[in-house]
């Protein structure tokens, strides 16, 4: 008889068990956790920036970076005036996982804080499988990734609430169509909310900062 052992299996159980204890403790310290996943070069850092800044007046943020090198994105939210930011470099593996989360949470105070966005490796298909401990989860597409991903990589619109199609700025220099985009997502995943933002220039930002304050820390602007 031929045992089969699925690692995989044993990989995601393990996870999942750290991901309740991560969740569990940031229920404890009353923060709100986001987890933003997209394609490299999408422009999660440069959204999670902007939302610093536009939310600095009324949130207490915490950032966790997570690259397979450098500190760059780190020292970027960091300037942009987030309360903690801790960076984790995976030095190859292409997402984050729960116990990645735990090791930094060692070195991250949540005290004071109101909101920890964790901003995951840049990666289209492998973050989706690993449950952080996160309550919300983000997914963000720039429109010069074109209008057939979401059917392509239907895995992680799938499991976000919410899809921020960013870079409107520059759809005409582009052959993108906006409203076509957000509709094929729309067919993916009915239930998404959709932002059409430009976190560089601002477009669209009031509608993402104001889900953020009321859909998921719970205020009223």
């Amino acid at each position: 008889m031929t045992r089969i052992i699925k690692v995989g299996d044993r990989i995601k159980g393990a996870n999942d068990k750290i991901a309740e204890e991560n969740r569990a403790f940031f229920s404890s310290a009353g923060v709100k956790t986001l987890n933003v996943m997209s394609s490299p070069g999408a422009g999660k850092t440069s959204l999670i920036e902007a939302t610093v800044r536009g939310l600095a007046d009324k949130l207490k943020i915490g950032v966790i970076e997570g690259d397979i090198a450098t500190a760059m994105d780190a020292e970027r939210v960091k300037e942009a005036g987030a309360a903690q930011v801790v960076q984790i470099n995976t030095e190859g593996a292409c997402h984050l996982d729960a116990q990645m989360i735990k090791m930094a949470l060692s070195h991250f105070p949540l005290e004071g804080l109101d909101l920890v966005i964790i901003e995951n490796v840049g990666n289209l298909v492998c973050p989706t499988n690993f449950d952080l401990g996160e309550e919300h989860r983000v997914m963000l597409a720039s429109v010069t990734e074109g209008e057939d991903k979401p059917k392509k990589y239907p895995g992680m619109y799938l499991a976000a609430e919410a899809l921020i199609l960013n870079k409107i700025d520059i759809l005409p220099y582009v052959n993108v169509d906006a409203e076509r985009f957000s509709a094929e997502a729309l067919e993916v995943n009915p239930k998404l909310k959709i932002f059409q933002t430009s976190a560089t220039r601002g477009d669209g930002m009031d509608g993402w900062l104001k889900w953020l304050l009321e859909g998921v820390v719970g205020l009223k602007d």
